[in-house]
């Protein structure tokens, strides 16, 4: 009887349907297989750009007020180690320096943007990248594979949990996602197999995170420029443990409660995978011409087209309405910013100040600036409408438009679908060279231009990070 009833329910039993693919297994093989000898030319000339951006932004950032804050909280904590402190004169343990560069990197508001994802994953990626490959004496053949790996991560992942939506609800994305790039990054250098690598994300998705309230706070805080040293610590930690043996959960991305579904409204988990034959994420970058958030980047190209290149006068200007997506009327409507991070991220005091200093000017943003009159009698102007379609086309596109009606009825407008530095309307070499050098030329012990062009040259064929790193570590000491 117990024989012939344990058959009959087994013969009912339905088939258990296949186990659906484990996605998160799937883009760790992707990333682990990436190698010097599979980046094609494309992919390290644009590795290589995208290295001496940072080597940029990061080694000005690191004088700003909040990099020296967080740059004397590493040297209290004694951590010996060969990774630079940027313009600090000491050496730190990889986690530290990584904090520290990699929140000078995202201080200035110009560090590399992945669109879709709305991250800027090159402050936190290449910054721990270097860390790690100054402490365990690797070069560029290890880490170059290595920052195309974390970018990948950040770009498929930011895609897959929806990162307008992320953003709507008030995560910041660059603080949530590129940890998780970081992690991969570092698992590489470290030699991490598929299992480390799956651990070390699992561990880094209970300390992901990342709030937008300072972007709607007047003072607006120093706290964004540390979303790129938290990701940069963090993942790195995340590594270092993983690589040590400490488990943490699989899945973290497609899991039921990893991070697609966690933080996203309608994830997209088909977005984790992809062709390994396809390009890579760091072909979907922008750089930055303009020290404002991203999103204001092709509403200064309109406002400079209606402004015949801001030279027409801001008082002869009585109106200015902005047409683009959403979250610029509800998050970047701030007129009377008390910060250089809340002034960055006005969009009536950003467009105020490209009028008064230029829109490359880091000027605009200072302190003395956020009192200037002329400014703030442009922002008081300005105002910001929802655009259906360029909302439908946001993140692949951060398109905005400018209307601008004159005192004497003249109305003028401007449509730009993709701004000046987007991967449809690239910075040239030279474009980058010279950022480098309004940036950088000032500082002292820093090689010119076009020698750290030919520096970030040799560490790409095999060279040190010492030699592509000197002069950057000098500072107060």
């Amino acid at each position: 009887m117990m024989g012939a009833t344990g058959s009959i329910a087994s013969a009912a039993r339905p088939r258990a349907a296949a186990a659906p693919q484990d996605l998160t297994v799937a883009l760790a093989d992707d990333v682990l297989a990436l190698t010097y000898e599979r980046l094609s030319a494309a992919d390290r000339a644009q590795l290589k750009r995208l290295l001496f951006d940072h080597l940029a932004v990061c080694r000005r950032g690191a004088e700003a007020p909040w990099s020296r804050v967080v740059q004397d909280y590493v040297r209290s904590l004694e951590s010996a180690g060969a990774a630079r402190v940027f313009g600090a004169g000491f050496d730190a343990s990889p986690a530290a320096a990584a904090l520290a560069n990699a929140t000078a990197a995202h201080g200035l508001e110009l560090d590399d943007t992945h669109d879709e994802s709305i991250t800027h994953p090159g402050a936190p990626i290449i910054a721990a990248g270097l860390a790690l490959a100054q402490a365990h004496g690797l070069g560029g053949r290890e880490l170059l594979p290595a920052i195309a790996a974390g970018y990948e991560v950040v770009g498929r992942i930011g895609a897959a949990t929806g990162a307008a939506q992320v953003l709507e609800r008030g995560n910041h994305p660059t603080a949530l996602f590129c940890g998780f790039g970081v992690a991969a990054a570092a698992a590489k250098l470290l030699g991490l197999e598929r299992d480390g690598l799956i651990a070390a994300w699992g561990l880094q998705l209970s300390a992901a995170g990342g709030s937008m309230q300072f972007s709607i706070d007047a003072a607006g805080t120093a706290v964004k420029r540390l979303h790129g040293g938290y990701a940069a610590q963090g993942g790195l930690l995340a590594a270092e443990l993983a690589r040590r043996g400490l488990a943490g959960p699989g899945q973290a991305f497609d899991g039921d409660y990893g991070l697609c579904r966690l933080y996203g409204s309608a994830p997209r988990l088909e977005r984790l995978a992809k062709g390994r034959d396809a390009a890579l994420e760091i072909h979907a970058i922008s750089f930055k011409p303009y020290p404002c958030c991203r999103l204001f980047h092709s509403t200064l190209d309109a406002l400079a087209t209606v402004t015949d290149g801001f030279a027409l006068p801001a008082e002869s200007i009585r109106r200015v309405r902005v047409g683009g997506p959403a979250i610029l009327a509800s998050q970047h409507m701030l007129r009377r910013p008390r910060s250089e991070m809340a002034a960055q991220y006005s969009l009536p005091f950003t467009l105020g100040a490209a009028m008064a200093f230029g829109p490359e000017a880091i000027e605009g943003f200072a302190e003395a600036a956020l009192s200037d009159s002329r400014i703030l009698a442009f922002a008081d102007r300005v105002e910001a409408v929802a655009d259906a379609e360029l909302e439908a086309a946001f993140p692949r596109h951060f398109g905005s438009w400018v209307e601008i009606e004159r005192g004497d009825g003249e109305t003028r407008r401007a449509d730009v679908l993709d701004s000046l530095g987007t991967p449809a309307r690239p910075m040239t070499e030279a474009a980058l060279i010279r950022k480098y050098a309004t940036l950088c030329e000032a500082l002292p012990g820093l090689p010119a231009g076009q020698a750290l062009r030919a520096r970030v040259e040799a560490f790409a064929a095999g060279g040190g990070a010492d030699e592509l790193l000197d002069g950057f570590g000098l500072g107060d000491g």
